[in-house]
């Protein structure tokens, strides 16, 4: 009996990594880049986060995965070229779950500091508004609105009126003093900061 056919299905069997790997990874970095994204304050849907993934991991197995086979064949010879491949499509689609991971870490520190920037800025612009502003916007605190001017320093918080037809803004300059990096800021809603400045 030819015993090729066996040591053919011995190979296929022990290099079948790359498809199973890639389903479940491609689910696992979608869990990754959604809590932990890669730039700005919020992550993609986890649909979103999944097709991401999947055409990052495609595009790293369709480049990467012939080359990769090749070293993987000098290292062992005996192997045969689709198990090769296989086994370095397996690599990419565990290295792109790594990166992912990695880039999701390191953004992570940022976004943690961008959220506790806002949250102080919030807080200063409810304090002098609750102080300043005149009742009829006091009383309408949970309605602020507060726009970055610029990253973890400088934002701009309105509360309306009542109405809703008047603006009470304030500039807050977290690098100063509680007591003095809160100054009035007109009566301009965010809205119209914003358009000028994107």
């Amino acid at each position: 009996m030819d015993a090729a056919p066996l040591l053919r299905l011995r190979w296929r069997l022990r290099g079948a990594w790359l498809w199973p790997s890639f389903i479940v990874l491609t689910l696992v970095d979608a869990v990754i880049v959604h809590d932990l994204p890669l730039s700005g304050d919020t992550g993609l849907s986890l649909v979103g986060a999944w097709l991401f993934s999947s055409v990052l991991t495609l595009l790293g197995i369709a480049f990467l995965s012939g080359v990769l086979g090749r070293v993987v064949r000098r290292l062992r010879p005996d192997m045969p070229r689709i198990v090769a491949r296989n086994y370095a499509g397996a690599f990419i689609t565990v290295a792109v779950s790594c990166a992912l991971l990695a880039g999701g870490l390191v953004h992570h520190a940022t976004v943690l500091a961008d959220r506790a920037a806002l949250r102080e800025a919030v807080a200063r612009a409810v304090e002098f508004i609750g102080v300043h502003a005149p009742p009829a916007y006091q009383q309408n605190l949970r309605m602020l609105v507060t726009f970055e001017v610029e990253s973890r320093m400088i934002y701009r918080s309105c509360v309306p009126d009542p109405a809703g037809t008047r603006q009470y803004c304030v500039i807050v300059n977290l690098a100063r003093p509680f007591g003095h990096g809160v100054a009035y800021s007109g009566a301009e809603p965010n809205s119209v900061l914003s358009q000028g400045t994107s």
